[in-house]
């Protein structure tokens, strides 16, 4: 577990160099609020596309070669990102990242393989707290390297520190990683029928469980990708910050992310359950988002971005843990890419969605927008808590 949580981290520190930059790298060549909102789309779109395809194959295969083809992946990718001069070649560049980001899904996959039914949502909260130090450290490395000033940022040394640390985590997962799926599960994966993703995605919203669980999912970071994508260029017309100050920002909240999904998420599961930490997470969520456009201050907008961060932080761990109770053994790797899919086509509509409302409407749009979103979060997952399992309805497994 410590070791999937090590590499995981180390490639997500790369990851995200990159978040609080690529808008300011899109204006820079005078892409409009909606197309930087699409060059942050393009990544999530080619993960959506793939993403099944990588959790049938680890489910065949095993997760180590996921992980370790998605990394290397990573790493072309942030090269060609280095050298980008125009526009297009920024939105190819963060299109095969996305094609090739298959080792999210694994690593999700891999936690599962390794927990019991009992401590899943403990599993997903430390796979997620490698998400929260990757945007401790990132973001705060590429805003110093970027520089503070918007209008002369150096776009290039960060994406080339992205490429290096994505390659440390292919060789320590070459070299250290063990494989976590069985040859029996592996084999019954190989002589299972295989299905398309759109029928995999069908027959999971058949299921009314898993259909309201992938529906919340999606609106959730539907809401959160709006806010990531847009939130440098709303900071940046109402402080005045570039990429150094939004950097800090972003690794501030990975903190506080790193926090709850590695150490409280556990806890508070055992105590409330994931039903109750799914309505916890959405109203801090609906909270943050609808207060951002009233901070005019900046003690009002750590408070306001923090509520939101803590939301998303609370939610995110909380359903995937539900949705992975729902599934087969065998079909872990399978569901956890349908998963990945509903949050990644959020997170193809979401920033789209968003930049359109700041192109549109203002600055404030999608924050408005996102808060009355969620919402219907709040309202659909009281309706949900009475059609899902989550672990304290079921008896623990017993000892191996």
């Amino acid at each position: 577990m410590l070791t999937l949580f090590l590499i995981v981290m180390v490639d997500l520190i790369g990851f995200g160099l990159y978040i609080p930059l690529l808008p300011f790298f899109a204006e820079h060549y005078d892409a409009t609020p909606f197309m930087v909102g699409l060059v942050m789309a393009v990544y999530s779109l080619g993960q959506f596309i793939a993403a099944p395809f990588w959790g049938q194959i680890s489910d065949r295969y095993g997760r180590r070669p996921v992980l370790m083809v998605g990394m290397a992946g990573a790493a072309a990718s942030y090269i060609w990102l280095g050298f980008a001069d125009t526009l297009w070649m920024l939105f190819a560049a963060r299109a095969i990242s996305g094609i090739m980001g298959g080792n999210i899904s694994a690593a999700f996959a891999y936690m599962a393989d390794i927990t019991t039914r009992e401590n899943r949502a403990k599993g997903m909260g430390m796979v997620g707290a490698a998400f929260g130090l990757g945007f401790i450290a990132g973001p705060a490395i590429g805003g110093i390297l970027a520089g503070s000033d918007p209008s002369n940022a150096d776009f290039q040394t960060p994406a080339f520190a992205a490429a290096g640390l994505s390659t440390i985590a292919f060789i320590l997962t070459a070299t250290v990683l063990k494989e976590s799926l069985s040859i029996e599960d592996r084999q019954r994966a190989a002589q299972a029928v295989r299905v398309s993703r759109f029928r995999q995605i069908g027959a999971a919203l058949h299921d009314p469980a898993t259909g309201r669980l992938l529906l919340l999912i999606f609106l959730a970071t539907f809401v959160f990708a709006g806010l990531e994508s847009t939130f440098a260029m709303w900071s940046r017309r109402t402080y005045g910050w570039g990429p150094e100050q939004n950097g800090y920002l972003f690794a501030g909240f990975g903190i506080m992310s790193a926090l709850i999904q590695g150490g409280l998420v556990g806890r508070l599961t055992k105590r409330f359950g994931e039903k109750a930490l799914v309505m916890q997470g959405a109203i801090a969520l609906a909270v943050g988002v609808f207060l951002i456009p009233f901070s005019s201050t900046l003690p009002l907008l750590l408070f306001a971005m923090g509520s939101a961060a803590l939301g998303f932080s609370i939610i995110t761990p909380a359903l995937n843990s539900l949705v992975s109770l729902q599934a087969k053994s065998e079909e872990q790797g399978a569901t956890i890419g349908v998963t990945r899919s509903a949050s990644t086509l959020a997170r193809v509509g979401g920033p789209a969605f968003a930049g359109l409302l700041f192109s549109l409407l203002g600055q404030d749009w999608p924050y408005f927008a996102g808060a009355m979103i969620m919402l219907v979060v709040i309202g659909l997952a009281r309706n949900a808590r009475s059609h899902v399992q989550d672990s304290r309805d079921t008896p623990p497994s017993p000892p191996e």
